[in-house]
């Protein structure tokens, strides 16, 4: 219940606007890329990126579309399994009595995988190739229009969101450079290449922020707590099963 509160679920059909946060983007020694998001529950519906070019120290400036946001599938899965395993613990009537003791332990086997998949998506970002990210409807999300020579993904890892920007060169077809697209990854590396729209690149520039999201910190930690609760209730049952048997015996 804390952690589906962290997720702003509403709770018995009352509705309520999600709280908004402003989160800034930084990483330590460098100033390539800062940036300002505004977090609402699973969306991001504003972002402000400013990006220093390292070739000639061009400032771009890009920002959301007024009319659009970006949804955090990470956020919103997580938020959906912590449903799930609540309606499993909730949907039984209130004067319902366990008969045995594998009913029980069959429930929490059941609520803790809900757990342990929201706590997964949230710890384990989606590994994209490059054209999956060149593709993706974020490309699309600003304003002015991102140059085709910069890439940008949103995702999630324990408690940050986190950004990164992949500055790209052309490779022309004259060139003796072995041709060898990457595969997917959370994170790639300059050097990696891909084709997208018939035409070849290269990463020459990553540059990766971040901010702390301090609920989803809260919610990772009840996800733990929640998993040792049920873990012990089996050991408990197991048990006391083990003695009845023993006694049985």
């Amino acid at each position: 219940q804390e952690a589906s509160q962290r997720f702003a679920l509403p709770a018995s059909g009352a509705g309520g606007a999600v709280r908004q946060e402003n989160l800034v983007l930084s990483t330590a020694g460098t100033d390539q890329v800062k940036g300002v998001l505004t977090l609402q529950g699973d969306a991001l519906c504003q972002a402000d990126v400013n990006l220093k070019m390292p070739r000639n120290n061009q400032l771009l400036h890009f920002a959301f579309r007024e009319d659009k946001q970006w949804k955090l599938q990470q956020i919103q899965d997580a938020r959906n399994h912590v449903n799930q395993a609540i309606y499993l613990l909730t949907n039984r009537d209130v004067n319902y009595q366990f008969k045995t003791g594998s009913e029980v332990l069959k429930l929490m086997d059941a609520v803790m995988l809900q757990l342990s998949r929201a706590r997964n998506r949230l710890t384990t970002p989606a590994t994209l190739t490059l054209p999956e990210i060149a593709s993706s409807g974020l490309t699309k999300m600003f304003t002015p229009a991102l140059p085709p020579d910069i890439l940008v993904n949103f995702y999630i890892n324990l408690n940050k969101l986190c950004l990164t920007v992949y500055q790209l060169h052309v490779l022309q077809p004259s060139t003796t450079k072995n041709f060898k697209p990457a595969g997917g990854s959370i994170l790639h590396n300059p050097g990696a290449m891909f084709e997208f729209g018939n035409q070849r690149y290269e990463v020459s520039h990553v540059h990766k922020v971040e901010c702390v999201v301090p609920w989803l910190n809260d919610a990772l930690v009840f996800f733990t707590v929640s998993l040792q609760l049920c873990q012990q209730l089996k050991d408990k049952i197991s048990v006391f099963s083990s003695y009845w048997n023993y006694r049985l015996y």
